[in-house]
């Protein structure tokens, strides 16, 4: 997770919404570690001024998966890459596709 340049880390709910807000467009998104569950992530993403967040972990067998909107099949991922390029497109669960990529500072 560390090599994706869009990985926040430890940061905070707030501070990951002001960074989208900041960033100010419509699928801009980023990843941290979620706050309430050690090891897992929450992959967050602006739509309409609002952070829409989804939870990405691993599962049994080592394949990566994001929890969408309700009714919308699971799909396993090798890399968490390959689930962010996945998302990029649009009807996939997501409030809106991924698009702008807000960056960690290292």
């Amino acid at each position: 997770m560390e090599s994706l340049e869009y990985y926040h880390g430890n940061i905070s709910r707030e501070a990951g919404e002001h960074l989208l807000s900041a960033a100010g467009k419509d699928g801009s998104y980023l990843i941290r570690n979620s706050e309430s569950f050690p090891g897992v992530y929450c992959l967050c993403v602006l739509c309409q001024g609002l952070v829409y967040t989804y939870r990405v972990y691993k599962v049994e067998g080592g394949s990566w998966v994001a929890e969408t909107a309700p009714g919308v099949n699971k799909r396993l991922f090798r890399k968490v890459k390959n689930l962010i390029i996945a998302f990029q497109k649009p009807g996939q669960g997501l409030a809106v596709p991924l698009i702008y990529p807000v960056y960690a500072n290292r």
